[in-house]
């Protein structure tokens, strides 16, 4: 499997073996062009398909799952709108996993509630969720992920070990945060894109074309229109018979420290 330490070794081998025919052969620059070139494009591809697992161990499936089962996953909430597709999951009688930013929690204390009463995994989801969140240093990282934990221990008593890092992106000071705090990271291999798309047939679409055993769906549980699309989503998986499961029931990973 492609990691980034087998890249960086890789890369090194190579530049030493140029560096060192260099002096008794003429190298082109353009090799030591190409080779920067080719470890930055594997460095930024990495950092941005979480489903590679190039920087750290990440679950975005369960490639083994023979049966139709498949996780419908949640983030950036607690949000008003949150409320909505608890009302959609409790009609279908559906479970699913949140990813919860802390100040989300801190704004939405009973919404967070509502989550776990109705029978629904946490996961944290940061803090702040910024967009400067892939530049963080280690221990900042360790930090956002510390105080989401807090907070949700505060509000529902549980120590949760999954965590999905903003915008999926990873890099090395995320993955020794994840491997200080000892977090389970989280991916997905169905992105739904509802934040990006507007139009909810294509959104429904995307979906509903790469729903495969064992697969992680991405939504976001802060718009209107995720909600129109959710209770068409399960419709369709209904219709295709498929068990719709929290997480940790298709990873066999648990989401809570015991």
């Amino acid at each position: 499997m492609l990691k980034h330490k087998n890249t960086l070794l890789f890369c090194v081998a190579v530049l030493v073996i140029l560096s060192f025919t260099s002096f008794f052969f003429e190298v082109k620059w353009w090799s030591f062009l190409l080779l920067f070139l080719f470890w930055l494009t594997m460095t930024v591809w990495g950092s941005s398909d979480i489903r590679l697992g190039y920087f750290v161990k990440t679950h975005c499936n369960n490639p083994n799952e023979k049966e139709r089962k498949i996780a419908l996953s949640f983030d950036d909430g607690p949000h008003p709108i949150t409320e909505k597709v608890l009302d959609v999951l409790q009609k279908y009688d559906v479970k699913a996993t949140f990813f919860c930013i802390g100040k989300q929690i801190e704004k939405h204390p009973e919404i967070f509630k509502r989550i776990l009463a109705e029978g629904h995994l946490v996961g944290n989801h940061s803090y702040s969720h910024t967009n400067k969140f892939g530049i963080f240093s280690t221990q900042k990282v360790i930090e956002e992920i510390q105080r989401t934990n807090d907070i949700i221990h505060t509000v529902s008593g549980k120590k949760v070990v999954y965590f999905r890092p903003p915008f999926g992106v990873t890099n090395p000071n995320i993955a020794r945060a994840v491997t200080h705090t000892g977090h389970h990271v989280i991916g997905w291999n169905n992105r739904s894109l509802d934040t990006v798309i507007e139009d909810e047939n294509k959104i429904l679409k995307r979906v509903k074309n790469r729903v495969a055993p064992g697969g992680i769906v991405l939504l976001h549980d802060t718009s209107q229109k995720t909600v129109n699309v959710l209770e068409q989503l399960l419709l369709f998986l209904q219709s295709e018979n498929y068990d719709v499961v929290p997480i940790d029931k298709l990873i066999n990973l648990p989401a809570y420290e015991t």
